[in-house]
Protein backbone atom coordinates (compact mmCIF):
# COMPACT_ATOMS: atom_id res chain seq x y z
CA UNK A 1 0.00 0.00 0.00
CA UNK A 2 1.83 3.18 -1.15
CA UNK A 3 1.88 6.07 1.47
CA UNK A 4 0.65 9.44 0.88
CA UNK A 5 3.37 12.14 1.14
CA UNK A 6 2.23 15.48 3.12
CA UNK A 7 4.03 18.15 0.57
CA UNK A 8 3.35 20.43 2.55
CA UNK A 9 4.73 19.05 5.39
CA UNK A 10 8.11 18.35 3.42
CA UNK A 11 7.76 21.85 2.12
CA UNK A 12 7.73 23.29 5.40
CA UNK A 13 10.74 20.83 6.51
CA UNK A 14 13.02 22.39 3.70
CA UNK A 15 12.38 25.59 4.62
CA UNK A 16 13.18 25.23 8.17
CA UNK A 17 16.70 23.64 6.83
CA UNK A 18 17.30 26.79 4.66
CA UNK A 19 16.72 28.90 7.49
CA UNK A 20 19.02 26.97 10.19
CA UNK A 21 21.71 27.00 7.20
CA UNK A 22 21.28 30.65 7.12
CA UNK A 23 21.16 30.96 10.91
CA UNK A 24 24.56 28.98 11.41
CA UNK A 25 26.17 30.82 8.56
CA UNK A 26 25.63 33.82 10.03
CA UNK A 27 26.66 32.61 13.27
CA UNK A 28 29.44 31.50 12.03
CA UNK A 29 30.63 35.04 10.72
CA UNK A 30 29.46 37.12 13.67
CA UNK A 31 31.51 34.40 15.14
CA UNK A 32 34.51 35.40 13.14
CA UNK A 33 33.83 38.86 13.29
CA UNK A 34 32.88 39.40 17.20
CA UNK A 35 36.52 40.09 19.10
CA UNK A 36 36.89 40.25 22.92
CA UNK A 37 40.10 41.69 24.82
CA UNK A 38 41.15 40.31 27.90
CA UNK A 39 43.76 41.38 30.33
CA UNK A 40 46.08 39.02 32.24
CA UNK A 41 45.19 39.66 36.14
CA UNK A 42 48.24 41.08 36.29
CA UNK A 43 47.74 43.48 33.15
CA UNK A 44 51.12 42.82 32.00
CA UNK A 45 49.52 40.87 28.84
CA UNK A 46 46.63 41.60 26.53
CA UNK A 47 45.49 38.96 24.09
CA UNK A 48 42.55 39.28 21.28
CA UNK A 49 40.56 36.90 20.49
CA UNK A 50 37.22 36.32 18.17
CA UNK A 51 33.89 34.34 19.78
CA UNK A 52 35.23 31.64 17.38
CA UNK A 53 38.38 30.97 19.62
CA UNK A 54 40.89 32.69 17.29
CA UNK A 55 43.98 34.46 19.01
CA UNK A 56 44.39 37.90 16.94
CA UNK A 57 46.96 39.20 19.01
CA UNK A 58 48.80 39.39 22.33
CA UNK A 59 50.63 42.00 23.73
CA UNK A 60 52.88 43.01 26.06
CA UNK A 61 51.53 45.84 27.94
CA UNK A 62 54.86 48.01 30.34
CA UNK A 63 57.98 47.49 30.74
CA UNK A 64 59.42 43.88 31.99
CA UNK A 65 62.29 45.35 34.08
CA UNK A 66 62.21 43.30 37.09
CA UNK A 67 60.23 40.69 35.83
CA UNK A 68 60.97 36.93 35.04
CA UNK A 69 60.54 34.15 32.67
CA UNK A 70 58.25 32.47 35.03
CA UNK A 71 56.23 36.00 35.25
CA UNK A 72 55.78 36.27 31.80
CA UNK A 73 54.76 33.02 31.37
CA UNK A 74 52.42 32.80 33.74
CA UNK A 75 50.81 36.25 32.98
CA UNK A 76 50.73 34.97 29.18
CA UNK A 77 48.84 31.59 30.57
CA UNK A 78 46.73 33.76 32.76
CA UNK A 79 45.68 35.90 29.90
CA UNK A 80 45.34 32.95 27.01
CA UNK A 81 42.84 31.14 29.17
CA UNK A 82 40.92 34.20 29.98
CA UNK A 83 41.09 34.31 26.41
CA UNK A 84 39.82 30.98 26.04
CA UNK A 85 36.99 31.57 28.41
CA UNK A 86 35.74 35.10 27.00
CA UNK A 87 35.46 33.79 23.35
CA UNK A 88 33.43 31.02 25.02
CA UNK A 89 30.79 33.26 26.48
CA UNK A 90 30.75 35.48 22.97
CA UNK A 91 29.71 32.27 21.12
CA UNK A 92 27.13 31.66 23.86
CA UNK A 93 25.59 34.83 23.73
CA UNK A 94 25.98 34.82 20.04
CA UNK A 95 23.96 31.50 19.64
CA UNK A 96 21.48 32.98 22.06
CA UNK A 97 21.04 35.70 19.77
CA UNK A 98 20.91 33.71 16.41
CA UNK A 99 19.28 31.11 17.43
CA UNK A 100 16.65 32.56 20.00
CA UNK A 101 13.49 31.53 17.49
CA UNK A 102 14.54 27.54 17.45
CA UNK A 103 13.72 25.71 20.71
CA UNK A 104 16.81 23.67 22.04
CA UNK A 105 16.86 19.88 21.07
CA UNK A 106 18.35 19.11 24.64
CA UNK A 107 16.05 20.56 27.07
Amino acid sequence: MPREIDEAWVDEAIARYRRIQTAQADFDRAAQAVAVTVRSSDGTVEVDVTAAGAITDVRVLGALHGRTNRDLSAALTDAVTGASEAARWAREKLRAEVFADYPSLTD
